[in-house]
């Protein structure tokens, strides 16, 4: 081993030990719970759990033991009983560049029951640092807190929370716009569309109308088929506003004015009696109404792909 590795080698032993040295420090020393066990945190954990376990209602009720973190929770004023050291253990690893942080997992142990009236106590510890970790996310440490949760001096349960500190990997280059699955069923609708032109198929047995494209008729039966091309008018059938999760892929340019946000997604009924999910462009997503009328528009996302969006036309 060289000279250059011996002296980096020693330095990184050297930042491990000073992150070591924080194992077994507090995190929180005479924490208290901001509510007293209480059956409406209980009724709303268990409606959104879907837990009807009949333990948790009536005079006699308990709270859920995977409440237990609840309980301890700082809301969004933040954790008044955090101790310099945890503090300064997060400071360090930003210093380091890990200056994102995500929550991995936690562990729980029950010891006794909590029920409405418990006033809850807690004390933390940093139970351990690990070394130094590469991860998708990017490379950092994982560094594990340990609480103990008290009733009247009597332990009832003890809650592990971990967490990643990390120095976020290198962004990957932006996503393409996903590209449609094109068969030979449906070929002909998208070279319609390289073409700007919305082609829906017609039965010529019975002359029905069909969208998405079928290799036969759903009214007939029949195989055998022609198609008309889409005046471009229709009117919005539904539609839903797409909030999160955020796609990289779909750009600002579905947004209303060019801005990155929520969009909507709409069932366009087209003037001729068929459907077709698509963009509702050109306006504010919040604007958008359920017999808007939108017209057809073709838009060019990268070099090789073509959509149909829809124009929202304004009352």
């Amino acid at each position: 081993m060289d000279d250059v590795a011996v002296a980096e080698t020693a330095v990184d032993d050297a930042w491990a030990a000073r992150l070591k040295a924080y194992e077994g420090r507090p995190a929180a020393v005479a924490g208290v719970g901001r509510d007293p066990v209480n059956a409406p945190m209980i009724r709303h954990w268990c409606e959104a759990m879907g837990d009807t376990n009949p333990a948790y209602t009536g005079p006699d009720a308990i709270a859920p033991p995977t409440m237990l973190q609840a309980w301890t929770m700082g809301g969004l004023g933040g954790h008044t009983s955090r101790t310099r050291a945890y503090e300064e253990l997060l400071a360090l690893l930003d210093e380091a560049g890990c200056t994102a942080v995500v929550a991995t997992d936690c562990e729980q142990e029950y010891v006794r029951p909590l029920r409405p009236g418990d006033e809850v106590a807690f004390d933390s510890v940093i139970e351990s640092v690990s070394g130094r970790k590469t991860t998708k996310l990017g490379t950092g440490y994982f560094v594990t807190t340990r609480t103990d949760v008290r009733v009247d001096g009597e332990l009832a349960g003890t809650h592990r929370f971990r967490i990643l500190k990390y120095a976020p990997a290198h962004r990957k280059p932006k996503e393409r716009r996903p590209r449609p699955v094109i068969n030979r069923d449906n070929a002909g609708f998208w070279e319609g569309v390289r073409e700007h032109r919305l082609l829906i198929q017609r039965c010529t047995a019975c002359a029905t109308l069909r969208f998405p494209w079928l290799p036969g008729c759903n009214t007939c039966g029949a195989q055998e088929w022609d198609t008309v091309e889409a005046s471009g008018e229709g009117t919005v059938f539904s539609y839903v506003v797409m909030h999160h999760p955020p796609f990289p892929a779909f750009t600002a340019s579905d947004h209303a004015a060019g801005t990155a946000g929520p969009y909507a997604v709409a069932l366009i009924e087209l003037a001729e009696g068929v459907r077709i999910v698509s963009n509702v462009v050109g306006v504010p997503y919040d604007k958008v109404r359920v017999g808007m009328p939108v017209r057809l528009e073709f838009r060019r996302y990268d070099e090789e792909l073509v959509l149909p969006v829809f124009q929202g036309v304004a009352a």
